[in-house]
């Protein structure tokens, strides 16, 4: 009776008869009552074994087929059409075709690395190619002390033209002949030939060029030395500038004047209005109104200023600069701090340890300590009961453990070892015995654990022979002791090797 052998997907692949052997994949397909089949058989299994390891690509590939590719040492697989590589790029001088999105090309011919977006290739880099490199680049230049400086400089035809930086540093003598025009490199961008003698000043025609907003000098003189007293001109002030007690007004009517009333008092008057406002900057340099002073009230400021609309939201005093005592017939609000609340008549302060007749308050973790809880609890954040074991090593949560060892536990490493402790906890919901130095094993509940092999949902965990895993108990095994039953899966997962799933305990 043939044999008809069908496709992972149900598609008819081949019909083998009696008797015969089929070539249509890389495998020999065995018809039944093949005399001398054991060799065939066994060398399909190698062949598995080894993915075809050889420097010519199989012939009868099948989509999916993995090939090991000796001549290149790369792992590829056959996506129906052609041979592709599982990781790494694409190694060519021309442009490969075939490519999925994200995929990597290193063109051999330029040197250069390219990724795939779907529709064309996008540079990834180097930026230069030739003979000449004409890129920015990332480095790191030793200063006077040899401390490694990281910088980014801007290269055309092999000249530094500037290099910008974090930091402000001289470049020490080891690097030097390496950036020549360069001795001091100052915090952001520095052009070559500006040298720390010439005062900022550069030698050459490297230039910043189009419209600068600012500026720290002017013809060589720092910008803080200029008062611009009419349009179009400037003064240089030297000493104090000085007015006499009556001050000065702003204003075309002279609105707003700062004086002197007497040796004792200094006076900021709105002569013509009913309000003065105080307006500042803020950390982001935006514009801010704390306060303004009205004839009845001190009110805050406009939360808009530029419509002069809203009430502005601010603090009197701060956490670090409080006024010593506030007086004030009424207080309307609400106090967010305060040394003691009253308690049944008496006034109780508030501790983050276990002091009796204190108010319990969280800690910086957001823990509440206690003697004694008295109440109910009605939920609990983790799944896991735990207690806590010493372990002659500190093991990993999810790793299994059986009693044994040079301490109480250590990791398991036979297959249905009856000696099982548990599975270190991950994060337990309640653990016993929490003083003791050692490791947390779960006792009831869903934990995370290390498993070895391919497993489905609610397979039966035994400790298995891979070092602190357990494994799936398969279904023509021997009924195991209940001693070296670790849990049931909560999840599926095809990956043979170690990984970590959800079980319960």
């Amino acid at each position: 009776m043939s044999y008809t052998i069908n496709r992972y997907n149900n598609v008819q692949l081949t019909v083998v008869e009696d008797g015969t052997i089929d070539q249509t994949t890389d495998l020999k397909l065995v018809g039944k009552n093949y005399a001398g089949y054991g060799e065939i058989q066994n060398e399909n299994f190698v062949f598995l074994l080894e993915n075809f390891a050889g420097g010519n690509q199989p012939p009868k590939a099948l989509s999916g087929q993995i090939w090991f590719d000796t001549s290149n040492s790369k792992l590829k697989f056959y996506d129906g059409t052609k041979w592709r590589t599982t990781g790494g790029a694409e190694v060519s001088a021309d442009t490969p075709a075939g490519l999925a999105l994200g995929d990597f090309w290193w063109d051999t011919g330029n040197e250069q690395l390219y990724a795939y977006n779907g529709t064309s290739f996008v540079l990834v880099g180097p930026q230069g190619v030739g003979d000449t490199v004409t890129q920015f680049q990332s480095a790191n230049i030793r200063d006077t002390g040899g401390t490694s400086r990281p910088v980014i400089k801007s290269i055309i035809n092999d000249e530094v033209i500037h290099i910008i930086s974090a930091q402000e540093f001289t470049i020490g003598t080891e690097d030097a002949s390496s950036y020549p025009g360069f001795d001091v490199v100052r915090q952001g961008l520095t052009l070559k030939n500006t040298i720390n003698s010439t005062g900022g000043v550069t030698s050459t025609g490297h230039r910043f060029w189009g419209t600068a907003s600012n500026a720290l000098k002017l013809n060589g003189i720092d910008a803080s030395n200029y008062v611009v007293s009419t349009p179009g001109s400037a003064t240089e002030f030297t000493t104090v500038v000085e007015f006499s007690d009556l001050g000065l007004t702003v204003g075309n009517t002279n609105d707003l004047a700062i004086k002197i009333v007497d040796d004792n008092k200094g006076l900021i008057a709105n002569e013509q209005g009913t309000q003065t406002y105080f307006q500042v900057q803020n950390s982001s340099a935006a514009q801010k109104m704390p306060l303004r002073l009205t004839a009845d009230a001190i009110l805050p400021g406009y939360s808009n200023v530029a419509t002069w609309t809203g009430v502005e939201t601010v603090n009197i005093g701060s956490a670090t600069a409080g006024f010593s005592t506030i007086y004030a017939t009424t207080f309307s609000g609400t106090a967010t701090d305060s040394q003691k609340l009253e308690v049944s008549g008496v006034s109780r302060s508030a501790s983050t340890s276990a002091t009796n007749n204190t108010i319990a308050a969280r800690d910086g973790t957001g823990d509440i300590t206690a003697n004694v809880f008295n109440g109910t609890a009605t939920s609990a954040q983790f799944a896991d009961l735990a207690e806590k074991y010493t372990s002659d090593a500190d093991y990993e949560p999810g790793t299994v453990v059986v009693f044994g060892g040079e301490a109480e536990v250590t990791e398991c490493k036979t297959f249905c070892d009856t000696r099982l402790a548990g599975v270190v906890s991950t994060n337990p919901a309640h653990l016993m015995n929490n003083t003791i130095e050692g490791v947390a094993i779960a006792l009831k509940g869903r934990v995370p654990c290390k498993v070895e092999g391919i497993v489905r949902k609610g397979d039966i965990l035994v400790t298995g022979p891979v070092p602190g895993t357990a494994t799936s108990l398969k279904a023509d095994s021997a009924h195991p002791s209940p001693h070296c039953v670790v849990g049931k899966s909560l999840e599926d997962s095809d990956d043979a090797g170690v990984k970590t799933i959800e079980v319960a305990v």
